[in-house]
């Protein structure tokens, strides 16, 4: 799977330029999943997060109405009811999976309970554009400073990349460079922090910034 793991979202033309290398087309001719799973873990997401999302409106300009060829909604928790012969074909059909934030947690339990997290090393085609959660879920661990969800066993997510994220940087009183550098010294292991103009790509394994605006590595 290729990954383009954004703070975000698809914030500026350089962000955009990568998207599309990804997808190898337009973005009006690729067609999306929504995956709003995450918001549903996060004190502060509800309802209205959701709908904002998968309306694709002035809501969400840089992530869902960015222009697709097709919208729909993949919804994690929905998934173990109906079984893998309805929704791997649908997966397996899109061009990419859109996943937003929330509790990154609570996006790596239903990925893991729905079977998504099993399906992925068979879509090595496929592009995954997380914000936020949606691409904290990717890394090994996020923090106890960034766990929301109260079933929550730990910090640990699903570890397919080597590195770890802190997002909206500079976007918050508590995310400062001074915080994620206290953030990074109890993850134990590369991280980076990236603020909304800010993506990191992964493509077989090769790790490339985009950006126009501020990151920075920590160890």
């Amino acid at each position: 799977m290729k990954l383009l793991l954004t703070s975000g979202g698809v914030t500026n033309p350089s962000i955009e330029a990568a998207l599309v290398r990804l997808l190898g087309k337009p973005i009006a001719e690729s067609h999306a999943l929504c995956v709003p799973t995450a918001l549903w873990g996060h004190p502060m997401c509800g309802p209205s997060s959701v709908r904002r999302f998968v309306a694709a409106g002035s809501g969400s300009p840089h992530f869902s109405g960015l222009g697709w060829a097709s919208l729909g909604v993949l919804e994690l928790t929905a998934l173990p009811t109906v079984g893998a012969e309805r929704w791997v074909p649908w997966v397996r059909e899109a061009d990419v999976l859109l996943v937003d934030g929330g509790d990154a947690t609570y996006l790596h339990h239903w990925m893991r309970e729905s079977g998504l997290a099993e399906l992925l090393p068979s879509l090595p085609g496929k592009v995954w554009v997380g914000v936020s959660a949606g691409s904290m879920v990717m890394t090994p661990r996020i923090g106890d400073y960034f766990v929301e969800w109260a079933g929550a066993p730990d910090d640990r997510t699903l570890g397919v990349v080597d590195f770890s994220i802190f997002p909206h940087l500079n976007a918050f009183p508590t995310n400062t460079l001074a915080d994620a550098e206290r953030w990074a010294a109890g993850i134990g292991g590369p991280s980076y922090a990236i603020d909304e103009q800010t993506a990191i790509a992964v493509v077989d394994g090769a790790v490339e910034v985009i950006s126009e605006g501020q990151w920075t590595k920590l160890t």
